[in-house]
């Protein structure tokens, strides 16, 4: 029998059983449970190595494929997940774990749908130790290094003086693990609740020879389901990546209430939506609501993206100091009050509201009107400043380049009606599709670009290292390192002090001045509940999901 049947078979049973165990449960106690969740992915997920994978589509999988020592719950706080507890040394220099006895790898190796006791053993703080030593090491390349380079030696580590061993991280025994820092790190449980922080067995590592989390038979799990099939076929249509409840991880401290997630792999968000359409997913993620309410449908919107004109560092004219500043001073934000909804609000600061810290949003430990610069007499003065500087009697129009994926441009043509009343300048709007944004951007053609700036992950320091990683806006504050210095804190207060201070230095260059921050969007049929949407890597968490249909 041919893979693509044996997909079909396997679907089709999964149907049939998700239908049954979905029915006549609507009880509040225990309603909703059991459901096989149909979904979508805009895309094959181009990896299922969470020490190394960035794109959604791999991370809405590797989500419900692992767990962490440590995860956030729906309120955003950061609770206990396969360690059972820890404890934080009195210099918060070293956190101590014990794990959980009762959290297993299961990898499918019968491919029977059956979870032996044979297939399973058990996760150990090994399996973490080398996780993060994968991260560190300079031959991995992985996007996440710079993130933990509080651990002690992760520097020397990353640069190759060391070899990954001297790494402070190890395993006093089987199911306890010490992380030693260079310094007091207050983000540090927050790091260890994403991707990069996921157990990685090493055993099995080598045994799939380089091709770890690049096929079903690749992949292991440690959290609420496994991968039963991944089918992919660049050319055809039927291209599925099927996953089961992982039952063996499944119990009172750690609920897993769907039995199977059914995702269709498809090209692109437009064939996401369509899926949702036709009823063949319960939800899908997008940056635009377009014709959805809330009325008929849940939707969850977080402002997770923080967007802000970048200039050209090449333009002859907006290279300028003077004249960046005075496009800054000029924009009148209070206008942008009047639009206010849900989709936007105006922004002075770079961090988004939907950056938490235990829970609780960033912005409201730090209010980002203290960054309101807007003053319509200063821009006038620097418009001529910067005309004396440039030697020019008038400043040419110019146009917006922007990605109309992200946000109504009609926005926008309210602070180019300031602009032009408050400076004489006239800065129209270019609408592009995102390959053409992208295309422009790459290439360095466009004077002014409305640039969505969004962190990989739920934490402001993901927001700086943007600016040493993304070229564009390197440029934006001249190449210097905006990070240093930022994690080493040992308090709440202290973090939120220097994110503060970061977000002041990055913004007196103005190489990128924030305008609108935005919603990203989970839109999901009425009879869902607990759908987790993080808008920061774009992943979709089932596991407590429930549905009532």
């Amino acid at each position: 029998m041919n893979k693509r049947k044996i997909l079909a078979l396997a679907v089709c049973a999964a149907i049939c059983s998700g239908s049954m165990a979905g029915c006549g449960n609507k009880d509040k106690k225990g309603g909703g449970t059991g459901h096989m969740y149909g979904a979508a992915l805009a895309g094959n997920p181009k990896s299922l190595d969470p020490q190394y994978a960035t794109d959604p589509s791999s991370a809405t999988v590797i989500k419900n494929l692992y767990s962490g020592l440590v995860m956030q719950d729906k309120s955003g706080n950061i609770v206990c997940c396969n360690a059972e507890s820890y404890n934080v040394s009195e210099d918060s220099c070293v956190y101590t774990f014990s794990l959980r006895k009762d959290n297993y790898w299961f990898f499918d190796e019968n491919e029977d749908d059956k979870i032996t006791d044979e297939e399973c053993f058990p996760v150990t703080a090994n399996d973490y130790v080398f996780a993060l030593r994968r991260v560190l090491d300079p031959n991995m390349h992985s996007p996440y290094a710079r993130d933990f380079m509080c651990i002690r030696e992760a520097g020397n580590v990353s640069a190759g003086s060391c070899g990954t061993d001297a790494l402070g991280v190890r395993a006093l025994d089987d199911y306890t693990l010490e992380i030693s820092l260079d310094y007091p790190c207050a983000e540090l449980l927050m790091l260890l609740t994403t991707p990069a922080a996921y157990p990685c067995n090493e055993d099995f590592f080598l045994s799939t020879k380089g091709r770890y989390g690049l096929d079903d038979r690749s992949v292991m799990s440690n959290g609420p389901f496994y991968v039963r099939q991944w089918f992919y076929d660049p050319y055809g249509s039927n291209n599925i990546l099927y996953m089961r409840k992982n039952e063996k991880n499944a119990n009172d401290k750690y609920e897993v209430l769907p039995s199977y997630v059914s995702f269709s792999v498809k090209d692109s968000e437009a064939e996401v939506k369509q899926c949702f359409k036709d009823e063949e997913a319960e939800c899908f993620s997008t940056n635009k609501l377009g014709g959805y309410n809330s009325g008929k449908y849940s939707i969850d919107g977080q402002k997770a993206i923080t967007l802000g004109l970048i200039f050209n560092p090449e333009d002859k004219l907006y290279s300028n100091l003077s004249l960046r500043k005075a496009v800054a001073l000029a924009a009148d934000k209070a206008a942008l009050e009047k639009e206010k909804n849900s989709d936007i609000q105006p922004a002075y600061g770079l961090i988004p509201p939907a950056v938490d810290i235990l829970g609780r949003s960033y912005r409201d430990l730090a209010s980002d009107k203290q960054f309101d610069v807007s003053d319509k007499a200063q821009a006038q003065e620097l418009l001529a400043q910067a005309k004396s500087e440039l030697k020019v009697s008038s400043i040419e129009s110019v146009k917006v380049i922007v990605d109309s994926s992200t946000i109504d441009s009609r926005y926008l043509h309210i602070l180019s009606q300031s602009w032009q009343d408050t400076l004489g300048i006239y800065i129209g709007i270019e609408d592009l599709t995102t390959a053409e944004f992208n295309e422009r951007i790459e290439n360095g053609n466009y004077t002014i670009a409305l640039y969505p700036l969004k962190a990989d992950f739920n934490s402001g320091i993901a927001v700086f290292d943007k600016f040493e990683t993304v070229p564009c806006l390197r440029s934006a504050v001249g190449g210097q390192r905006v990070t240093e210095g930022i994690m080493n804190c040992l308090s709440v207060e202290d973090l939120v002090n220097n994110y503060t201070a970061a977000e002041r230095n990055v913004l007196g260059q103005y190489g990128f001045v924030p305008l609108f921050y935005k919603n990203c969007y989970l839109v999901a049929n009425k009879d869902n509940d607990d759908i987790i949407y993080d808008p920061f890597t774009g992943a979709i968490d089932y596991r407590i999901a429930r549905n009532y249909s």
